[in-house]
């Protein structure tokens, strides 16, 4: 298989590469860090791959196409396209600062467009190809606290949906929509993870995924059922940042 990876530099992305890379197949990993990136490249060519390394910003669009256009150089088709990379923060509107939520913007949404838009000529050509988009269940709600990376995820939502509508039958999409998996994003969380997976749980049930090819796919369980119930709890965790703002009012 050939397959492009973004994020490969920890979490999901970097485990997603050790389990291809025992499949033996040729590997484009991107991240943006040259150290991690190298040495995840390296564990990967152990365990069997052949590999190429990216060390771009998937906001960058067109540092990112020229190692797409690099990678579709070195092969016939492209089998797999991950688009992993992603970045989650908290909003914090209350400081009226707008950086942190269009950088949320930026890499979860442009960055899908950049790492995905690229291949699909080659795709439509070649009338084979899987997209896959690593969501979130935060793709189907939206948490109080943060409004900017359920944006995000609803936006790759509906983008998955309309590619799959759009492009030929042979090319699927798969929108990846978990939970809370143990990642270097989720560390910087608090303890706020309820049903928490480990990195390589989420990994091996991301893949049997991507293996039947599903349309999406919704991890663990027990998030489909948190759905269904999303207003009611959006109210009661709503209920702590408006104290916070009743008790600041009351300071100034």
């Amino acid at each position: 298989m050939n397959i492009f990876l973004t994020g490969a530099t920890s979490g999901i992305g970097e485990h997603l590469s050790y389990k291809y890379a025992k499949r033996g197949a040729f590997l484009a990993l991107s991240g943006r860090r040259r150290e991690k990136l190298d040495s995840v490249a390296k564990k990967c060519e152990e365990l069997g791959a052949k590999v190429v390394t990216y060390c771009v910003d998937v906001s960058d669009q067109h540092a990112t196409k020229e190692s797409i256009q690099d990678f579709l150089s070195k092969i016939s088709h492209v089998d797999l396209v991950i688009a992993n990379a992603g970045f989650g923060h908290i909003d914090q509107i209350h400081k009226g600062d707008p950086t942190v939520l269009n950088k949320i913007i930026d890499i979860n949404v442009i960055g899908v467009i950049n790492t995905v838009i690229p291949f699909m000529p080659s795709m439509i050509k070649n009338n084979r190809g899987h997209i896959a988009i690593v969501g979130s269940v935060a793709s189907h709600f939206a948490w109080p606290g943060a409004g900017a990376y359920a944006a995000s995820k609803h936006a790759v939502k509906a983008l998955s949906q309309s590619w799959r509508r759009t492009l030929p039958k042979n090319v699927d999409v798969t929108l990846i929509c978990p939970g809370f998996v143990k990642s270097e994003m989720t560390d910087t969380m608090g303890t706020w993870t309820p049903f928490m997976i480990s990195t390589e749980d989420g990994v091996n049930r991301i893949v049997k995924a991507l293996d039947k090819k599903k349309k999406m796919f919704i991890f663990p369980f027990v998030w489909r059922l948190v759905i269904l119930l999303e207003k009611p709890i959006s109210y009661f965790m709503s209920i702590p940042f408006r104290k916070a703002h009743e008790k600041n009012r009351n300071k100034l």
